[in-house]
């Protein structure tokens, strides 16, 4: 009976007609949607494909980071194992440097030995050309002239060790002027370093005026006819000319070695003429001040046949020239040094290496 009642209530609706009870207008206010069960389980499985697709694809984007990563960490571990060899390289470069400074320095002294074993020069013509003096150096060389002693100028300080007690001092350098119609005499002036001097030397110069000119090392000679008197000259029938005074110029011969201008380090201050100090030898500037060409020549004194009366100045030791600070033995110290420090840093970049 129940399925007839629900019969006839459907039969009604269809027809568009009213039912009892007021049962079509209930059935059309009802918010019914029908879903079929199988419209319900695609949608299920369309809901779970995107989930599963969506971590799929998560976990392929973090994946591909980690293995970026990996690469990453690969790349900087290799960059990283051959960092560990950079000191041992830079070590083993150095050591090699100290190799080739060696042979340079052999050969060096090496020149400088022949060329002092030559015999000496006599700067008795015309001053030589700019070529020919570049050409001089480390030559010895042989002149005759006279000291301006009022032109001397001194370099320094430096230091002089006697029998272990350090004295300090100066160089003296005093222009070699020309002696007029002497056949011995340079024809050109020459800066000579006539060696070291106590610092007294500076003291007393600086004390005297050097504001006129002065004679040059002059000897005044009277030349006349001694044992002669008035009546003989007034009965000879050849007088003669008596010169009551003749100025002679004893020439001062200098044996020195052809230099150039000295190379001072960062820590040398700069020289200044004005106030007359000068920490290192600087030939133009030098021969500037003393009124001459700067390209005048400068020789350093080496003639040990020195006055006992009168040490000073004391002029170098020729040995001085063939020496260096840093002589061919300490370049091979400090390759030895340098090839150790790279032999060591390599083995522990190998050992280091052996422990990742």
């Amino acid at each position: 009976m129940a399925t007839a009642f629900i019969s006839k209530i459907l039969a009604n609706h269809l027809r568009g007609g009213g039912c009892g009870y007021g049962g079509g207008a209930l059935f059309h206010s009802l918010p019914i949607k029908w879903v079929s069960p199988a419209a319900s389980s695609t949608s299920s499985f369309s809901s779970a494909s995107a989930f599963s697709s969506a971590s799929e694809s998560q976990s392929t984007v973090s994946s591909s980071s980690s293995q970026l990563q990996a690469k990453d960490k690969g790349r900087a571990s290799n960059w990283s194992k051959w960092l560990l060899f950079l000191p041992g390289a830079i070590t083993f470069g150095l050591g090699t440097w100290q190799i080739i400074r060696r042979q340079e320095k052999i050969k060096m002294l090496e020149y400088r030995q022949k060329r002092l074993e030559l015999e000496p020069l006599k700067f008795t013509n015309a001053s030589p050309s700019s070529e020919e003096r570049d050409s001089l150096e480390f030559r010895r060389v042989s002149c005759k002239g006279v000291f301006d002693e009022r032109r001397s100028i001194y370099v320094g300080p430096r230091s002089r060790s006697i029998s272990g007690v350090t004295e300090n001092g100066y160089y003296v350098i005093t222009p070699l002027m020309p002696i007029p119609n002497h056949p011995e005499s340079v024809q050109f002036p020459v800066l000579v370093n006539r060696g070291w001097v106590p610092r007294s030397w500076k003291d007393k110069f600086l004390e005297v005026p050097h504001g006129g000119e002065q004679p040059l090392n002059v000897q005044p000679s009277l030349s006349h006819e001694s044992g002669k008197s008035s009546w003989w000259r007034f009965w000879s029938k050849n007088p003669t000319n008596v010169k009551d005074q003749v100025t002679a110029v004893i020439p001062i011969e200098v044996i020195g070695v052809v230099r150039g201008s000295e190379k001072p380090s960062i820590f040398v201050p700069a020289n200044d003429p004005n106030s007359s100090q000068w920490f290192y030898v600087d030939v133009p500037a030098i021969a500037r001040a003393s009124g001459l060409p700067e390209n005048t020549i400068y020789i350093e004194d080496i003639n040990e046949n020195g006055n006992p009366s009168n040490p000073y100045p004391v002029p170098k030791d020729v040995n001085t020239l063939i020496r260096s600070s840093v002589m061919p033995q300490d370049h091979l110290n400090y390759t030895l040094t340098w090839y150790s420090l790279s032999a060591a840093v390599t083995f522990m970049a190998f050992k280091r290496l052996g422990q990742s």
